[in-house]
């Protein structure tokens, strides 16, 4: 075995990967930037080079392949700088925390000819692999229903939520064993040590035709579980990870029908054997040998992708108090409505119920809300991120970096930049060029108005027609002018607020907003 990897991140999870890939004789270098770390690296593996400068790693030809475990907000930027250095990337899960930059990776990597692949450590366990012989085989009949709790006292992250800690793994067991993606997703959950950061999440998944997930995940368990239930017509599994024995029982015919009922049928399991072998070591030798043989690992970027669209999803029902979301899956045709002129690319994902008119163009990448009305002659560049109940009138382009949020109202011909010094000469034409605009909830802005590159126009606020905004504006603010400037504050309704002894009262709906009461 070539000694061609590079572990990049040796902390909490970082260290078993070194571990294993030292073990596999694969080791190149070690990449961490603590102190103490380094020193007990060194001491481990003196073999080994030790490196602090991930892009000296990336530089390195003698580095075949990059395993990355970073915290995920990294994954993003330095997956895509080692994938376009020409390395094979291991990437732990999730890929990434945005499904248009997931995109964006599994296209680099096909264009340059790269490996990508994505950490979910449970498709290599020997269970999971029993779990799909049992399914392909027919012995639990149709599978209308799996279940799975992980759970944990800590490790408590403050850059993440739970969600995205513990969930993506069970996520990708199941989207695998229904072989498809949910229609749809609802989550919820309580943030009890530190405020917006859920620590308890439960997800439910609904793929159609009889067929749900739920994942229950949360670091405030006093013990440790990891046990997935796999329930079908003739049977169930159930895997239990954290037992010392037995941790694959089959339950046969758990359920029959009696007359016109189902009776629950208290038959002892029967222990189904599985093979004795380290999961992550298996996984890890996984991705040498797609690096050596140049296949596609079982745990592709696009298997990774497909998992961070249920989890982007799941988190935006999370922060909507669980409502349903469709999901991309779901938007099909028919769902949603185009005019014959309109061009929507593929790998774009659009709300049922919107509506797109003539001549507009949805480019792969953008995501686009449910009951959204796109006028005529709109163009939705990649990465654009537009929510629900969104309303763009004619004549706009909402290019890169752009994210309005739901219920947010864009005018005839108003305009979006998103570089502030463009030169033809000299392109800048690449995603991190553009500096991010953001119009937040119920925002409107007029006709003709242009909107500098970076601001964010608060909630509710309101953007005089052909105003030039050039720096934020703050929730139910009134801007216009050039440069615009505050000129009054507006309710949440539309009409203006007069400020009076430091209470605000809308005249249409007789209420003020809370959030002005300060202003």
């Amino acid at each position: 075995m070539r000694k061609n990897i590079a572990v990049v991140g040796a902390g909490y999870w970082g260290k078993n990967l070194v571990r294993n890939f030292f073990e596999l004789g694969a080791l190149h270098t070690i990449c961490e930037t603590s102190e103490e770390r380094i020193k007990y690296f060194s001491l481990k593996y003196p073999d080994v080079s030790i490196e602090k400068n991930y892009q000296k790693v990336f530089c390195n030809p003698e580095i075949e392949g990059v395993v990355l475990a970073t915290p995920a907000a990294t994954h993003y930027i330095l997956a895509r700088e080692a994938l376009r250095s020409g390395k094979d990337v291991f990437v732990e899960k999730p890929l990434c925390l945005d499904p248009a930059e997931g995109r964006r990776l599994c296209e680099i990597a096909g264009r340059e000819g790269r490996i990508l692949m994505v950490g979910h450590l449970l498709h290599y366990h020997p269970a999971v692999k029993k779990i799909k012989e049992y399914i392909s085989t027919g012995k639990l009949g149709k599978i209308h229903h799996i279940y799975s709790n992980r759970l944990n006292l800590g490790i408590f992250r403050s850059e993440e939520n739970v969600l995205w800690s513990f969930a993506p793994h069970d996520i990708s067991v199941i989207l695998s064993l229904f072989d498809t993606s949910p229609q749809r997703v609802s989550a919820i959950g309580t943030s009890s040590l530190r405020h917006g950061i859920a620590d308890t999440v439960h997800l439910s998944m609904d793929f159609g035709e009889g067929l749900y997930g739920n994942v229950f995940v949360s670091w405030l368990h006093p013990f440790k579980e990891q046990r997935m239930v796999i329930s079908g017509e003739r049977g169930m599994l159930v895997y239990n990870d954290t037992a010392k024995e037995d941790k694959l029982l089959y339950y046969r015919d758990p359920v029959l029908w009696e007359g016109t009922g189902p009776v629950p049928v208290k038959n002892n399991p029967e222990s189904v054997a599985v093979e004795v072998s380290e999961p992550l070591k298996e996984e890890c030798m996984a991705f040498l040998q797609a690096v050596l043989n140049r296949n596609e690992p079982l745990t592709c970027g696009e298997e990774g992708l497909t998992v961070l669209k249920a989890l982007a999803a799941a988190q935006t029902s999370l922060d909507r108090g669980g409502e349903w979301i469709i999901t991309e899956s779901a938007t099909v045709e028919g769902q949603y409505f185009a005019h014959p002129t309109a061009v929507i690319d593929e790998g774009c994902s659009i709300g049922a119920g919107t509506k797109i008119w003539h001549f507009s163009h949805v480019m792969t990448g953008a995501e686009i809300g449910e009951q959204c009305n796109i006028g005529q002659n709109v163009v939705v560049s990649q990465g654009v991120k537009i929510g629900r109940n969104v309303k763009i009138q004619n004549n706009v382009s909402v290019y890169t970096g752009v994210v309005c949020e739901d219920d947010v109202f864009l005018g005839p011909s108003m305009v979006f930049t998103n570089i502030k010094t463009p030169r033809s000469a000299y392109p800048r034409n690449t995603r991190d060029d553009y500096l991010p605009t953001v119009i937040k909830k119920g925002a409107s802005i007029g006709a003709n108005a242009t909107i500098i590159c970076g601001v964010t126009i608060g909630c509710n606020a309101m953007v005089g027609a052909g105003s030039v905004v050039t720096e934020d504006v703050p929730d139910y603010a009134v801007v216009y002018g050039n440069p615009a400037r505050i000129n009054g504050w507006v309710c949440r309704c539309g009409n203006v607020i007069a400020k009076e002894k430091k209470q605000l009262l809308c005249s249409g709906c007789m209420t003020g907003p809370q959030e002005l009461s300060k202003v």
